[in-house]
């Protein structure tokens, strides 16, 4: 029976807690005042400034975010009498924003770590200045968010193309890898490789972390790619550029001969270059993948060796028909 890929969906939402966990360390996160509020949740992507907000144009306030307080809002509150700053505290910690982080290393004031302990919110500072953390921030909730699905198949860098090579259990898969590894190639995932869709145009292919580097080879066991061939021979993420699918040649109704026509599999919606090599015994599996990922990155350069044939024969069939007579 033919594997299909375990598709889940995006991540609508994920919690204060989670985000801390992951990117504490990237992000240089410190908790300020009481830890609380973890569980909340943060629904959007991206993050928000609330200047305009604190200032007193509320419509269209970015609740589900991340709020940033850069220095353009650390100075403005401070110039507020403190009913002013009570008022705005009270007003943002009750619009169930998910956390507020300082950048610059600023320290809000004991006003604003009362309200945000009262209202059980979290707060943050870190010593990255305001836009860089807005962009790293951005960046990891948008991976976060982003579609992911998982792919049965292993995947390979081949001279910067990233093939994922699929087929049936015990058709060769991982020794083909294995062949692959040793011309010097490297390995993403084995397996199965894990897949996010980037910017709505393409696809990126990782392994997981807890198999990362190893690759389990039939009558040998586990065993650690970087090791054994070294550092080179693994990548942890690579865009998928190719699908390669491996058949038995007796399951193929027809072989496509020329490879005029260009053929493509969907993943997570974007259209991926997709080739089936038929496997029979004595074919040199790991070459034949080798030269499909070459001429996908011929391709890639505009160079179509079967179109660039067929053009010639049709010129040369066009200049050599026969003139009638009238």
């Amino acid at each position: 029976m033919k594997k299909k890929a375990i598709h889940k969906s995006a991540e609508s939402v994920v919690t204060v807690e989670e985000f801390l966990e992951e990117h504490r360390e990237e992000l240089q996160l410190q908790p300020l005042g009481k830890l609380c509020g973890t569980h909340r949740r943060i629904r959007e992507p991206t993050v928000n400034r609330p200047g305009l907000a604190l200032a007193g144009y509320r419509k269209f306030f970015a609740s589900k975010r991340v709020q940033v307080f850069g220095s353009v809002e650390t100075t403005y509150l401070r110039y507020l009498s403190p009913q002013e700053r009570a008022d705005r505290y009270r007003w943002i910690f009750a619009s169930r924003i998910p956390c507020v982080v300082f950048s610059r290393n600023l320290n809000p004031d004991k006003a604003l770590l009362e309200a945000a302990e009262g209202a059980k919110v979290a707060i943050f500072k870190t010593p990255l200045i305001t836009m860089r953390f807005i962009n790293l921030a951005t960046l990891a909730l948008e991976m976060r968010f982003a579609p992911k699905c998982n792919e049965i198949g292993g995947m390979v860098d081949i001279l910067g193309v990233g093939v994922i090579i699929r087929g049936e259990s015990g058709i060769g898969k991982s020794e083909s890898v294995l062949a692959l590894l040793e011309k010097g190639y490297s390995l993403v995932a084995d397996d199965i490789t894990k897949v996010t869709r980037i910017d709505h145009h393409y696809i990126e292919g990782t392994s997981d972390k807890i198999t990362r580097n190893l690759m389990e080879i039939r009558g040998i066991g586990i065993i650690d790619v970087a090791a054994i061939f070294g550092i080179r021979s693994v990548r942890t993420e690579k865009q998928v550029n190719l699908v390669v699918t491996l058949v038995h040649w007796d399951k193929l109704e027809s072989i496509d001969r020329l490879g005029i026509e260009d053929k493509h599999v969907e993943i997570l919606g974007v259209k991926i270059p997709h080739i089936t090599i038929p496997v029979s015994p004595g074919r040199d599996l790991a070459r034949l993948i080798e030269v499909a990922a070459f001429q996908t990155k011929l391709k890639m350069s505009g160079i179509n060796t079967a179109k660039a044939l067929s053009e010639r024969l049709l010129k040369k069939m066009t200049h050599h028909r026969p003139i009638r007579n009238r």
